[in-house]
């Protein structure tokens, strides 16, 4: 997508509120043709493509930066099957003058133009919109910041798409390394051996199963004159077949986008750089791929782990946390981070308790806690903190190892979250489990089918917040 300060002539489109009655929307209304409920269009076209479109925004009252993200990326689909790529676009004063949703506009135009064909031979020509608008000063500098954080998501997306036969742990650190190069953000890779002179044996036991090597991934992004910084970690298991707990073929298929959470993480890095964010920040990936063999792990293991801390294995495909206990301690110890935020595609249950399109959260720390659900709001990216009581503290504990990676009794978002808070070491820290709303069979609101790449704008806006 592109921003043109001059202003393109050919085809205008005025978007409008329902009951919007001015100029020819008063004939248009009494001739029952557009009423301007929402993702509603009039058209007045030549056949050279010229002329007006009208579009709705449904009711004044109820419009907000979520629905205007959703309605301009529906926009942005219709222009690109009307084949209409350069409109200059009118903007009700509302929107225009709501710093917040101004650049929802230009969220939900860009967002429609993403697509992953990198399999397909026949590859549909990429449609690119150019747009101008009234006051263009006025929205220059929300387009520009815009711009950056939804190719971060697009990054994440890119990621989360490949399929686990090109994507596994050494060409993931590869393309991240690729990604990075003559950038702000440094990126060390850790091997299978350096993995285990740190003594991640959590870790590397998810990982024995597959001929796949793990690798550990830390990339800095430091632009202040300092060693304090937060880190960001994101679960990387590129493939997750369960182990030896293996899941149906229904339940794997899709198990290519298990690296969700920490393909979230390169894309928010991606944009802080890209935007010059004056944060320090690390991120901290831990990749393996869960599969099966003789030396995998197995269903009622006893494992260590960095910290130290035994751990029951009374489910494989509770795995994800295993990787993520020696990740957020490497990030607690190691780095001496000040505030921990994981991602993590973790559990089912966080979809049976909030349904396929929101994240759920666990925190340790209140205000930490607060700032990434307003930040998650703002980026239109639905959140919601769940409880932890002492009887949930009660059911992570092992019977004859001192954790148990999957306790019975339901409330598995919970318990699940707060097994990885064991290794935070008291540190601020939040958990984001993103199972639902990372991956959709089909489009939903502003998101493709695929890979949504949730997680990208949460941080970006808690981060730069700070």
């Amino acid at each position: 997508m592109k921003f043109s300060k001059e202003q393109l002539t050919a085809v205008t489109v005025h978007t409008v509120f329902e009951g919007d009655q001015s100029g020819d929307l008063q004939q248009l209304h009494n001739r029952k043709l557009f009423s301007g409920k929402p993702n509603t269009t009039y058209a007045m076209l030549n056949v050279s493509g010229e002329g007006t479109i009208y579009y709705g925004l449904g009711k004044e009252d109820e419009i907000n930066p979520y629905l205007t993200t959703t309605y301009f990326h529906h926009l942005g689909k219709y222009l690109e099957k009307m084949n209409l790529p350069n409109v200059h676009l009118t903007i009700p004063s509302k929107i225009q003058e709501d710093s917040e949703m101004k650049a929802k506009v230009f969220e939900g135009l860009y967002q429609a133009e993403y697509k992953y064909n990198e399999f397909k031979k026949s590859k549909k020509e990429a449609f690119e919109l150019t747009v101008s608008v009234e006051r263009p000063d006025d929205m220059e500098a929300s387009f520009i910041t815009v711009e950056h954080v939804v190719k971060g998501a697009f990054v994440a997306r890119d990621f989360v798409n490949q399929p686990s036969n090109q994507l596994y742990p050494e060409t993931y650190a590869a393309q991240i390394v690729d990604l990075f190069k003559d950038t702000n953000v440094s990126v060390e890779v850790y091997d299978e051996k350096q993995i285990e002179e740190l003594g991640m044996e959590a870790f590397l036991t998810v990982a024995k199963g597959s001929n796949r090597a793990p690798r550990l991934i830390v990339m800095k992004y430091m632009p202040l004159d300092q060693e304090e910084h937060i880190t960001i970690v994101g679960k990387g298991m590129t493939y997750d077949s369960g182990g030896y707990a293996i899941k149906s073929t229904a339940g794997m298929v899709n198990m290519k986008s298990d690296m969700a959470g920490s393909a979230a993480v390169v894309g928010a890095l991606y944009a802080l750089e890209k935007v010059g964010v004056q944060q320090n920040v690390v991120g901290v990936i831990a990749a393996a791929e869960n599969m099966i063999d003789g030396k995998a792990m197995k269903n009622g293991d006893i494992i260590g782990s960095m910290k130290g801390t035994t751990i029951e294995v009374n489910n494989t495909d509770a795995e994800g946390r295993l990787t993520l206990a020696d990740a957020i301690y490497y990030a607690a110890t190691e780095l001496k981070s000040t505030e921990i935020v994981d991602l993590a595609t973790l559990t089912g249950a966080a979809i049976a308790a909030l349904g396929p399109n929101t994240t759920a959260m666990i925190s340790n720390n209140d205000d930490l806690a607060d700032a990434v659900l307003d930040a998650s709001e703002k980026g239109c990216e639905p959140t919601h903190r769940l409880p932890a009581f002492p009887s949930h503290y009660k059911m992570i504990k092992g019977q004859f190892g001192e954790l148990n990676n999957a306790p019975k009794g339901g409330g598995g978002a919970i318990t699940a979250g707060i097994f990885l808070e064991h290794f935070a070491e008291g540190l601020p820290w939040v958990h984001l489990d993103i199972a639902g709303p990372s991956f959709g069979g089909k489009p939903f609101d502003y998101l493709p089918a695929g890979a949504s790449g949730t997680g990208v704008k949460t941080l970006y806006r808690w981060i730069a917040a700070k």
